[in-house]
């Protein structure tokens, strides 16, 4: 009925719920950065954004689904692995770039352009920050943003394939 790690049993509705509430936390954290530490984020840091918001409703349907249907949790659960082993790509993508290994996009270090006249599109540009995706905004211990979102996503990647494959298994 349970699945069992070294600290203990954890059932796998609960591990739909962690993972639902660790990637609210690192979507939530990225966010404050933004928001209240003033980093501002560049296109490739908004890309790393959008596998979270799809995977934080999947986690939270797999969690309330798993008593009723633990086959369908856990392909919920399932999806949700996929979104954050995307996201992983996108992070590594991401660290690639800060290191200078390879390009970024055409849009990093750009900004896109915006409608209305000559003149509001030429004030929008002088006034809007270039944020480069070669350039780290903020790191911790030699790791980028980018590099801790590659191992939160990967963490998250596993810890929801583990619990798809408990509640494929039929255990809630």
């Amino acid at each position: 009925m349970f699945l069992t790690m070294e600290s203990g049993p954890i059932p796998p509705r609960l591990a739909a719920f962690a993972v639902a509430l660790g990637a609210a936390a690192v979507l939530g954290g990225a966010l404050a950065f933004q928001h209240i530490g003033g980093l501002a984020p560049c296109v490739l840091c908004y890309w790393q954004r959008y596998p979270y918001w799809a995977a934080i409703p999947l986690a939270a349907a797999a969690a309330l689904a798993a008593p009723r249907s633990p086959r369908a949790a856990a392909l919920l659960l399932g999806l949700a692995a996929g979104f954050f082993v995307a996201d992983a790509g996108i992070a590594a993508f991401h660290v690639g770039v800060e290191q200078h290994w390879w390009a970024g996009t055409a849009e990093c270090g750009g900004t896109r352009p915006a409608s209305g006249s000559l003149e509001e599109l030429r004030a929008r540009l002088l006034a809007a920050p270039i944020v480069r995706c070669d350039e780290p905004a903020w790191s911790l211990f030699g790791i980028s943003m980018a590099g801790y979102n590659f191992l939160a996503a990967l963490a998250l990647a596993a810890f929801s394939a583990w619990g798809a494959r408990g509640l494929a298994k039929g255990n809630t």
